[in-house]
């Protein structure tokens, strides 16, 4: 009988973690939804949305801002990391000297960003004070990610730099645990499975490392620049090149399993759900893939490129395109569902909560959103 009570307070704990640690109503922790970059919410859209207010910075936000305790947290080209509350005022902003193009991640109460001087900072989210800063000898461009330890008890952070390397710190001090060298640039962010991690860098090659010492699990070439972030889902991951090939590879052979050939250059991150994979292309199309077989499902086109990367919820797709538009579409038809003009490219990555939808642009403002 006490064996069995144990069994189940380990259960119930192990439920509280995931709890903690998830994407939930009114939360949006990092930029991809999840640590395997998923880019997936179970949330639905509204029909449609109403402008709430606008906070203004003093330079383009490329950074996508991460919603959580009822504040947003994002970074601007002005050099500040930037908490404010969902009135639209400012809570603290952060000074870092330099861009902060990556988006932030939440965690244990702290905002963890990288700026592209390469120091990766670790402020607290209640009082926007220092923790600590690890610096790289490159600019960080993508967002950290984190996962635990369970040989070493702690979680880890990872973040890419274009000193051509991973950088893996302790997330309480902010010390090297280990860093795993590319043969060029890093621009995107790592996903994670808890095991290893995956990366795509400027040398061709989408890297596989071990997550507790940083060792060569495995790299498979491309033969192009990888400057997005991956998608991780057990054995496969999902990514797109800057030659504007998309690829699903199997990360235990090694192997392409599929790709789709010269679509247009990619930057943003994929999405996936159960049986479809989405991202935007500079060619100015949304692309719909089915996963099993890389065939074509619809594609969408706006008006301009696709930087930022799409966000799919449980009917629909959200997605922004440098022509200043924010676009609802339908993920079973392809159709536009809803659309709003703001006049100024977006490259930034909507956060989305049950009620609200928040990003930033490149006239140096944060939007804010109210489904109606």
């Amino acid at each position: 009988m006490k064996i069995f009570k144990i069994y189940w307070l380990l259960i119930i704990v192990f439920v509280i973690r995931l709890n903690v640690y998830s994407q939930n109503g009114t939360c949006w922790r990092s930029f991809r939804a999840d640590e395997k970059l998923s880019g997936k919410t179970d949330i639905e859209l509204y029909d449609s949305y109403k402008l709430l207010w606008t906070f203004k910075t003093e330079d383009a936000i490329l950074s996508s801002p991460v919603v959580c305790k009822n504040r947003i947290f994002v970074g601007s080209n002005d050099g500040n990391i930037y908490s404010i509350f969902f009135d639209g005022k400012l809570d603290w902003k952060f000074y870092t000297e330099t861009s902060v193009e990556a988006a932030p991640l939440f965690l244990d109460n702290s905002i963890i960003a990288g700026s592209l001087e390469g120091i990766l900072y670790n402020i607290d989210s209640e009082s926007g004070k220092l923790n600590w800063k690890y610096a790289c000898d490159g600019q960080i461009a993508g967002a950290a990610n984190w996962a635990y330890s369970k040989n070493q008890k702690r979680k880890l952070i990872f973040v890419g730099s274009y000193d051509f390397n991973v950088h893996c710190v302790n997330s309480s001090d902010g010390k090297l645990v280990w860093k795993y060298e590319s043969d060029n640039f890093i621009n995107g962010t790592p996903a994670t499975d808890g095991k290893i991690a995956i990366f795509g860098g400027c040398d061709g090659f989408l890297h596989i490392v071990d997550i507790e010492n940083g060792r060569h699990k495995g790299k498979i070439e491309i033969g192009s620049y990888i400057a997005s972030s991956p998608v991780i889902e057990g054995n496969m991951a999902y990514f797109g090149s800057y030659d504007g090939d998309f690829y699903k590879v199997d990360l235990s052979s090694k192997e392409i399993v599929w790709s789709t050939k010269n679509i247009g250059a990619y930057m943003g991150a994929p999405a996936i759900s159960k049986d479809f994979v989405v991202i935007g292309s500079n060619n100015k199309y949304l692309y719909c893939f089915s996963k099993k077989d890389g065939n074509l499902i619809w594609k969408f086109q706006t008006l301009q490129k696709i930087d930022s990367s799409p966000i799919i919820t449980k009917k629909s797709v959200i997605v922004c395109s440098t022509d200043g538009r924010i676009y609802i579409i339908d993920i079973l038809s392809g159709q536009k569902k809803w659309s709003y003009e703001i006049g100024s490219a977006i490259v930034s990555t909507p956060a989305v909560t049950e009620k609200f939808i928040i990003v930033g642009a490149n006239d140096g403002n944060v939007y804010a959103f109210k489904g109606i």
